[in-house]
């Protein structure tokens, strides 16, 4: 936990203005070549820091898991939603997002009345929302439906990884590395792949 972070400032501020039920939204896989891409919406109670929290890309894979059901606990609702690689190729990668990120929220047992979204840009909402840059390292909500997210599609690609072994899907999660990009040219793509994303490396 980074100490010099006030991680319910913008909780806060949304429970002062007279909203009661106020969600984080997060996604993860916007830029690996394979998967889907994943969002995730997180309630909590008010004034609950959850120990240990952080924007999940700076948390180790194995403290990841370990928070991930302490969210689900301690939250009052969440949800988590997806976009297909057939809807990303179909309406590209920003969009599909936006898409997800509206499901996560839409998908939500508590209907959430304001709406704070990590990034700049705001999903097609009917509710109140404002965008956090690098929120998921500024709002408690955001870090939790961060770490929703990635752990959320890391669990779908070790699925991916026991049907396409060759790929090594559970090593880099469908990222660009080397050790994909060298399968790729070797075995050519999966049905999981974002074919868009591959012009330029199987050129």
């Amino acid at each position: 936990m980074e100490n010099n972070v006030n991680w319910l400032e913008f909780e806060c501020k949304a429970f002062e203005h007279g909203y009661t039920s106020v969600c984080g939204v997060d996604e993860a896989g916007r830029g690996p070549l394979a998967g889907p891409v994943c969002a995730a919406t997180v309630i909590l109670p008010s004034n609950v820091i959850i120990d240990g929290v952080n924007d999940s890309k700076k948390l180790s894979e194995k403290k990841r898991e370990a928070l991930y059901d302490v969210i689900k606990e301690k939250s009052l609702a969440y949800s988590i939603a997806f976009a297909s690689v057939d809807e990303i190729e179909n309406i590209n990668i920003l969009n599909a997002t936006m898409l997800a990120m509206k499901r996560a929220v839409e998908g939500l047992e508590i209907k959430a009345d304001y709406v704070m979204v990590d990034g700049n840009r705001l999903p097609d909402l009917d509710v109140q929302s404002e965008c956090i840059i690098k929120g998921d390292a500024k709002s408690m909500s955001i870090a939790c439906a961060s770490i929703l997210a990635k752990v959320s599609r890391d669990r779908l690609l070790y699925e991916y990884a026991k049907e396409y072994p060759q790929y090594s899907f559970d090593k880099h999660k469908g990222y660009g590395t080397k050790i994909h990009i060298e399968a790729l040219k070797k075995y050519g793509p999966c049905k999981y792949h974002r074919q868009s994303f591959l012009t330029k490396i199987l050129k």
